[in-house]
């Protein structure tokens, strides 16, 4: 089973390749050679649909495994995977991305690109509604983006906005200023009326209207905010539009969700419930898995230790994905680039991935993903300051010309399954580069990434993080290091490396835009490139789920999960 879904999503990798490389150039997906576009039902993309073949039980209720507890179910602060996976599944976007990751049509039933690329309009459905029984309207959509990249919410995620024309000016002025509101006022979101919004960009983007099914582009219903402000999204408050509702968040221990029987297309959704349980041990995770308690996590749940035994069962499966996992650098700390050169180019990482991680990953030569479109451009062959077995003794000749190396250092990771292995792994290597102490803090999810920033905390000298790509086009992955990034947690700041990416986000051109990646890439970690981070591995998904629900239970190459097309078989 494990085996026909890894080949199944691997072909929808091939798909999601031919989809970025049309979309992005101008001759197909999004923008057509008249420059018109229409919903992606309208141009071949079949929408998600409910499996069929499944026989369903009596009884539809799954039980799972949360991996972390969500820092924030707010679709204005939510930065990380576990929270996204909630929200997109009580929640209504725009689009979804289907099979292949092109955009579908969900609340809104179409959209409409300008002739010259800079204005997309959504058509929403007519039935879409609140769980309080208001109707969802483009002007909730207008109040939302607003809201997110306003300056008061602070936002980790309103530079995913600055592509629209206003968003980064707005997001970037003072909240006591009196031009504030008149900034508000020309950012280029506009609800034309309750089911028309209109986007107007800030260049061609090919890749905007697949960037709306991130959970940062949900709405939220303005009257809830306000009335509940930062308690808006406890259960016994919160207002949503999609298929489940929160029906109960224990926090630290369970999350309960329920089909919403009003939602537009409730009867296309099998599960009542989906019983939830928040365990961030990999060990106590993995014995609530085998003591039959839990039906499937969230790819969160094995300890790397139990990898070998668990691929030979038949609840192991394992999926493609589009992501990086790194170890950043707090540059004001390990100031010298050297230093940073030596304790990137150190580390063995086939060895982490054969002994540790287990999980088939491939040693990341940079930090955009293989697999993702112009990878090969954009890579350029690989940083000789990332090797995949570790080049020891280069490593000890460049800390030979650092004049004051760091020699303590504080590694900081979150408490989840198998980081402390590859950090001990890191530290013993570290150490016979001549730096006598890496101490490591581990932290809960939540605490971490307040601790991490930006800034970093001045505890924090390196720390692990992974990115998982929140659409296809590398932009994604290299616009988090630029200076102003709300998940550049590095102190690095390189306006020659923010240049390039702006100028490649007004390039629609597929070959131009990627010769500027790799141009991006190449300050990171060419010849004299900083090495503000130490990428290890790019990802695969492993996952535990027993065969009732491993037909219908799929996760995708962005690590997203839809659980109204799960059905638990009898």
């Amino acid at each position: 089973m494990g085996r026909r879904k890894w080949f199944l999503l691997a072909a929808a990798l091939v798909g999601v390749l031919a989809f970025a490389a049309a979309g992005c150039g101008g001759g197909g997906g999004e923008t057509t050679a008249g420059g018109e576009t229409t919903a992606a039902t309208e141009t071949g993309a079949a929408p998600p649909t409910t499996p069929t073949e499944t026989e369903a039980a009596p009884e539809q209720v799954l039980r799972m495994i949360w991996g972390a507890e969500p820092p924030s179910l707010d679709p204005g602060l939510a930065t990380d995977t576990t929270s996204s996976n909630v929200l997109l599944n009580i929640m209504d976007p725009l689009v979804r991305l289907g099979d292949d990751l092109s955009p579908v049509p969900t609340l809104a039933e179409s959209w409409d690109v300008s002739e010259d690329g800079v204005t997309v309009t959504f058509h929403l459905r007519q039935d879409g509604k609140w769980t309080n029984g208001d109707p969802v309207t483009a002007a909730d959509f207008e109040y939302s983006w607003k809201r997110t990249m306003s300056p008061e919410l602070a936002a980790d995620y309103a530079y995913q906005f600055y592509g629209i024309v206003g968003a980064a000016e707005y997001n970037g002025c003072d909240p006591a200023a009196a031009d504030c509101a008149a900034l508000a006022d020309k950012v280029g979101i506009k609800a034309l009326d309750d089911y028309t919004l209109e986007v107007t960009l800030t260049t061609a983007q090919p890749w905007f209207v697949q960037q709306a099914a991130h959970s940062s582009f949900l709405p939220v219903h303005q009257a809830t905010v306000e009335q509940f402000g930062d308690k808006w999204t406890e259960p016994e408050n919160i207002v949503t539009n999609g298929p489940f509702k929160l029906a109960g968040w224990e926090h630290d221990a369970t999350i309960t969700l329920e089909k919403w029987a009003d939602w537009r297309d409730a009867a296309s959704v099998s599960l009542d419930r989906v019983e939830g349980r928040i365990i961030v041990d990999g060990t106590t995770a993995l014995a609530a898995f085998e003591a039959g308690e839990v039906d499937a996590c969230d790819t969160a749940c094995i300890p790397v230790q139990e990898l070998p035994r668990l691929k030979e069962t038949p609840w192991y499966q394992q999926y493609p994905a589009l992501g990086t996992y790194y170890y950043g650098f707090n540059v004001k700390n390990i100031s010298d680039v050297n230093q940073r050169r030596a304790m990137a180019m150190a580390v063995d990482r086939q060895s982490i991935i054969d002994n540790i991680a287990q999980a088939d990953q491939l040693p990341a030569s940079g930090f955009v993903p293989q697999g993702m479109p112009g990878f090969d451009v954009i890579n350029g062959g690989g940083s000789q300051w990332l090797p995949a077995t570790g080049d020891i003794e280069g490593a000890k000749a460049l800390m030979a010309e650092v004049q004051n190396p760091k020699t303590t250092v504080n590694l900081f990771l979150n408490d989840a399954p198998g980081h402390k292995e590859i950090a001990v792994a890191i530290q013993a290597v570290w150490k016979d580069l001549g730096i006598s102490k890496v101490t490591i803090k581990s932290l809960e999810w939540a605490q971490y990434l307040e601790f991490l920033g930006p800034p970093p905390s001045d505890a924090v000298d390196a720390y692990r993080l992974g990115w998982i790509g929140d659409y296809v086009d590398a932009i994604n992955f290299l616009e988090l290091f630029t200076c102003d990034s709300g998940n550049n947690n590095t102190n690095w700041c390189n306006e020659g490396f923010d240049a390039l990416v702006e100028q490649a986000r007004a390039t629609p051109d597929n070959d131009a835009r990627y010769a500027l990646y790799a141009q991006a890439e190449a300050l990171m970690f060419g010849p004299e490139g900083d090495v503000p981070i130490l990428p290890l591995y790019w990802y695969t998904y492993t996952n535990l789920e027993r065969e009732n629900v491993q037909d219908t239970f799929n996760v995708n190459l962005l690590d997203q999960f839809d659980l109204a097309r799960v059905v638990v078989a009898g």
